[in-house]
C-alpha cells in the first residue's frame, strides 16, 4: 500500500511539472508582428489642374533597431503603381526581421518616379522629396494589418 501511494504522489509531482511547464511554454510564445500597410495617392499639379497620376510609384525607407538599440542601415521598398485614381499601396512584413533581431523604427514616403513625361518633377509638397512621415489611420483586423498614410505628394511640369 505504501508502494503504491508512493508510486501515485511521484506521478502527481510529474504531472504537476508538466502542466507548469506546458503553461510556460504557451506564455513563451511570441505574437507575430502585425504587417504594415502604407497607401496614399499622387497627383499632378499643372497650373490651376490637380489630376491623379496612373502608373506613379513612391518609396517607403525605413530605419530598423536591433537588440541592442542601434540602427541599422536604411531599407526600402517599392509601392504598387497608382491606380487611375492616383491611390498606391504598399506593405511591408515586420515577422521577416524577426530572425535577425530586429524592430522597425522610423519610415517615411518619398515620391519616386512618374511614368507622366508632362509631369515628371517632383515637388516637396506634403515632404514628398524630404520625406513624409507615415501617421497610424486604423488597424485592418481581417488582413492582420496595420494601416498609414500620407498626405498626397505631388509632381509639376516644372514651371
Amino acid at each position: 500500500m505504501l508502494m503504491a501511494s508512493t508510486t501515485l504522489s511521484i506521478y502527481l509531482i510529474i504531472c504537476s511539472f508538466m502542466v507548469v511547464l506546458a503553461s510556460a511554454s504557451v506564455l513563451d510564445v511570441k505574437e507575430e508582428p502585425l504587417s504594415i500597410g502604407i497607401e496614399g495617392i499622387i497627383l499632378c499639379k499643372s497650373d490651376p489642374k490637380t489630376t491623379p497620376i496612373k502608373g506613379s510609384v513612391a518609396r517607403i525607407t525605413c530605419l530598423a533597431v536591433d537588440q541592442h538599440g542601434y540602427e541599422t542601415a536604411p531599407f526600402s521598398v517599392l509601392s504598387k503603381p497608382t491606380d487611375s485614381k492616383g491611390y498606391y499601396f504598399a506593405a511591408l512584413y515586420p515577422h521577416q526581421l524577426l530572425h535577425r533581431n530586429l524592430k522597425l523604427a522610423d519610415c517615411r514616403v518619398f515620391l519616386q518616379d512618374s511614368p507622366f513625361e508632362a509631369c515628371k518633377v517632383a515637388t516637396d509638397v506634403n515632404q514628398g522629396i524630404t520625406g513624409a512621415p507615415i501617421s497610424y489611420r486604423r488597424l485592418l483586423h481581417d488582413k492582420k494589418m496595420k494601416l498609414y498614410s500620407v498626405p498626397p505628394f505631388f509632381f509639376s511640369n516644372g514651371y
